[in-house]
């Protein structure tokens, strides 16, 4: 089995696409659901049609969009500082250890990050206004985060454009339609999202996202890039009236808004929402590599070579915690299919449905069953006297799957009239079946 398994809201957003195959609604208001997205839930709904083999196809749009974000990085640092300052950059980009993750999990992230950072370079190196809105209406349709970035956009470049206007317009309305079609709600995005961060117990509010910002920055692009990044603003600083650092200051800015805006609506903080920003401190800190090569050269030789065993040891640390990571995640993924394919599980679910103590592990239980919202659920929510109870042995297991944000305790033991019935590697299934002879 593949080391590489979509995330949750993937996962969720390929069931939704399957459902909408089917010609049924998807579920946006089920028990802990995901925001949806969507271009993202229209993507999926097109790989459905590779069958099982779709959550695969899923990562391998992913990880091709990451490859088109690390070219998109290079062209840009290049637009702002030579080839060099590219290389450089696409390297501290397409390294981030944050980044590959999201990658190699099917985040939604990783084709937003593209389509942002491709319009960027293409309003650097060709502007024109029309073609870069329409890659942030596209990206608007996938994270909301770009739609601060085109109305700062348009302020700066096409404000008295009435098609660029109508252009902006498509993400914002384009949710808005599909939430009002499948829930009667045109802000049930928005809505749902800041109500599952109250359940969950999500850090949330305006001074989080503040005590975050630096913290979360220095996570993705790494904090002695975020040092370095702040040499390349200063140099910048003089160049303030160039296009391709007005550009790049326009990314940092709309992320900064909008991570600040997650705050004010109640949103949960996560570092997620600082991706663009930190993206520009990876152009930012090459900037600022290249610039010391040229000042002196000899003391950065001599800095590369002391530090070259940390960055080694830093490097080799990073490549392992993302294969331990996609290691654990392939080996719960085939733990799941196994106990999942058991006669006693099959038994089971004729008597009642398939419960797992909290949400984190419905979506994919779904995507394997080809089950229904009401033959998979979460104990977390509602708790059941009959069907399959799924249960996880292991500390891992137990502290990522098991114990959720906001779930009882209660629900990783059985209740009374459960019996044991199978195991399969991380999972045990106990059955109740009342009645039954």
């Amino acid at each position: 089995m593949s080391p590489f398994q979509p995330n949750y809201d993937s996962a969720y957003h390929l069931v939704w696409g399957r459902d909408l195959l089917d010609g049924i609604a998807p579920g946006f208001e089920s028990y802990a659901a995901p925001t949806e997205h969507p271009l993202w839930l229209a993507v999926c709904a097109l790989v459905s049609v590779f069958g099982d083999g779709a959550d695969q196809v899923l990562v391998a749009i992913t990880l091709l969009a990451h490859l088109a974000l690390v070219w998109a990085v290079f062209r840009l640092g290049r637009g702002v500082g030579g080839t060099w300052t590219g290389v450089l950059a696409a390297a501290f980009a397409g390294s981030s250890f944050a980044l590959l993750l999201y990658a190699a999990r099917a985040y939604v992230d990783t084709p937003f990050l593209a389509l942002v950072l491709w319009a960027a370079v293409l309003e650097v190196e060709r502007p024109r206004p029309r073609r870069t809105l329409a890659l942030l209406a596209l990206a608007g349709l996938l994270r909301p985060e770009a739609w601060v970035l085109s109305g700062l956009f348009l302020l700066w470049a096409a404000r008295r454009d009435v098609r660029a206007w109508a252009l902006a317009a498509i993400a914002p309305l384009g949710w808005a339609a599909v939430d009002l079609a499948v829930t009667g709600d045109p802000l049930f995005s928005l809505h749902a999202t800041s109500d599952l961060a109250d359940e969950l117990g999500r850090p949330q509010g305006l001074a989080e996202a503040v005590r975050s910002f630096f913290t979360f920055l220095g996570g993705t692009a790494r904090e002695p890039v975020a040092v370095l990044a702040l040499g390349g603003a200063a140099l910048l600083w003089r160049r303030r009236r160039e296009r391709p650092v007005q550009v790049l200051g326009g990314l940092f800015l709309s992320g900064a808004l909008t991570f600040g805006a997650t705050g004010v609506a109640g949103l949960s903080v996560l570092p997620r929402y600082l991706t663009v920003p930190a993206i520009v401190l990876c152009v930012l800190g090459a900037v600022a590599a290249v610039a010391a090569w040229q000042w002196r050269r000899w003391v950065v030789v001599g800095v590369c070579v002391l530090a070259a065993p940390v960055v080694a040891w830093y490097g080799l640390d990073r490549l392992d915690r993302l294969g331990t990571e996609l290691d654990f995640t392939r080996d719960v993924r085939a733990d799941l299919e196994a106990v999942l394919a058991t006669p006693e599980v099959a038994a089971g679910r004729r008597c009642g449905p398939i419960t797992l103590p909290n949400y984190r592990l419905v979506p994919e239980t779904r995507w394997v069953l080809h089950a229904t919202r009401s033959e998979v659920g979460a104990r977390s929510a509602r708790e059941r006297d009959r069907g399959v109870a799924l249960f996880l042995v292991g500390d891992k297991p137990l502290r990522r799957y098991g114990f959720a944000d906001g779930a009882s305790p209660r629900t990783v033991v059985p209740q009374p009239g459960f019996v044991r019935a199978v195991r399969r590697g991380m999972f045990v299934a106990y059955v109740a079946c009342p009645g039954a002879s």
